[in-house]
């Protein structure tokens, strides 16, 4: 316990039933507190309980309705202030807007940044957060941000599966980090998807490296969220022989139309997300995995200033 403050966890509306499981995990209760809208929409936070001297975590992914979400977070955090709250933690599983971490036009914003921004004006001083679509916002926070992941939970629940002749599939460069990792964890080997942008949400294939013929493909990303980007690597993947017996592993379960219909896919076998994001669908073929006991091990480790760094 930091300097005898007393923890104590908070939760806004985006991921109620993981701050339950959090909570349950620490062998604690969510505080009293009330989120709410006036008639015209303007968000109202009211907080039932002395804060006063606390080391407080607010549980808030800012998923759809992303803008709702945040300004939760930010009224949440504001309110904690100004009741005199010790130290205010933003426990934010799925961080919104990771995608606009750069300018990809002239006359673009950098909304990752303004974001960052914003999370600190209202007094937030730690970032708790889940595989961010770019590691580089850390950077954009002048706060500290533990940037955990959810690799190890989806290679624990991989290990389970029948791996012979697979092979783990990054579907970019970008996430080629990521999927050498998780094929160093299962010992498969690794094949990356060389692929071209269309538009803001449209790409296409256009090469494959590494050897896919005759193998069942494991593909990891830190998202899924219109799954059109992981339906044409499926179809260019069995195109270049690949068996049409694909597993899909992402942390975020974004899931926007027409994601839930293109989970259909008869290619797709099963896929594993996590509980960063309220899952939207009844999919037989998707598992939810709990972070629950990742993010409530961050939480103690934080409160009683030990590292985190073995919690990777």
């Amino acid at each position: 316990m930091i300097f005898g403050q007393e923890l104590k966890l908070f939760s806004g509306n985006a991921t109620p039933n993981l701050a339950k499981a959090i909570a349950d995990q620490l062998g604690r209760s969510l505080c009293e507190s009330e989120v709410t809208e006036f008639p015209d929409g303007e968000t109202r936070v009211r907080i039932h309980e002395s804060v006063r001297g606390a080391d407080c975590f607010i549980i808030q992914s800012t998923s759809t309705p992303v803008n709702r979400n945040i300004m939760e977070l930010m009224v949440f955090s504001d309110a904690l202030r100004r009741a005199s709250a010790f130290r205010i933690n933003a426990v934010v599983p799925y961080f919104g807007y990771a995608r606009q971490d750069k300018k990809h036009e002239e006359r673009e914003p950098i909304t990752a940044k303004l974001v960052a921004n914003m999370f600190q004006v209202a007094g937030i001083n730690r970032v708790i957060t889940l595989d961010l679509h770019a590691g580089q916002i850390q950077g954009f926070f002048d706060v500290p941000v533990d940037h955990m992941t959810a690799m190890g939970i989806l290679s624990e629940r991989l290990k389970q599966e029948d791996l012979s002749n697979s092979v783990i599939v990054s579907p970019d460069v970008g996430r080629a980090t990521e999927a050498r990792r998780l094929a160093n964890i299962l010992g498969l080997d690794l094949a990356i998807l060389y692929k071209r942008r269309n538009s803001p949400t449209e790409t296409a294939v256009s090469h494959v490296i590494g050897d896919v013929e005759g193998k069942r493909p494991i593909m990891i990303d830190d998202m899924i969220s219109t799954a059109g980007t992981m339906i044409r690597a499926i179809e260019a993947l069995v195109g270049l022989g690949a068996l049409p017996e694909v597993t899909l592993a992402a942390t975020h379960p974004v899931f926007m139309p027409p994601a839930p219909e293109r989970m259909e896919h008869e290619a797709i076998k099963q896929v594993f997300v996590t509980d960063t994001i309220p899952l939207i669908t009844n999919n037989p073929k998707i598992e939810v995995l709990s972070t629950a006991p990742l993010l409530a091990n961050v939480i103690r480790n934080v409160h009683e200033n030990h590292s985190v760094s073995n919690l990777f």
